[in-house]
């Protein structure tokens, strides 16, 4: 199990591979279809401070964050996925959700330095995780606003990195 405290640094990410099994630590945003495409407009308009957030060396995990605790969507939805390659070029490091992504995305994360990991989808294992949380944008979303977690101990496993997915491999291709 590989231990990665947030920021994450580029160096740590160039040492994952496919299948590794890791732990994050510190911050992580959540966000899904209805907060995404408004970090990438964002970030387009060069106004992403206004929010507050800085994403260099970020972990942003495909959830809402409910009552019932948190748990992936599928990533390869279009405003999802859609958002992956910008977001990268921001400075996330690890997108966290599930589900296979387009080859397209697995080279975008390649050239960008990024990864994609998934995660068991087990709500109650990442409740348990949290230590905090906080709205931190678009507080109008509801349960799909932009949060902010501070966790321990989160797990997750490395699915794409430097253009190789695991998702391929199960596919024979």
């Amino acid at each position: 199990m590989i231990t990665l405290q947030t920021p994450i640094d580029q160096r740590e990410i160039e040492e994952l591979k496919v299948g590794d099994q890791i732990e994050i630590e510190g911050t992580i945003y959540c966000g899904r279809d209805a907060v995404l495409p408004k970090l990438v407009r964002l970030i387009e308009n060069h106004d992403l401070d206004s929010i507050g957030v800085n994403l260099e060396g970020a972990v942003i995990f495909h959830t809402a964050v409910s009552p019932a605790g948190i748990g992936p969507t599928s990533s390869n939805k279009v405003e999802i996925e859609g958002s992956i390659p910008a977001l990268s070029k921001a400075g996330v490091k690890i997108h966290v959700g599930k589900g296979a992504l387009s080859p397209k995305t697995v080279e975008e994360l390649k050239k960008h330095h990024s990864v994609f990991a998934i995660t068991p989808p087990v709500s109650a294992l990442f409740s348990d995780k949290m230590v905090s949380q906080r709205v931190a944008a678009f507080r109008e979303e509801g349960m799909e606003a932009l949060y902010q977690i501070e966790v321990k101990g989160f797990p997750a496993i490395i699915a794409i990195a430097h253009g190789e997915t695991i998702f391929a491999s199960r596919r024979g291709g």
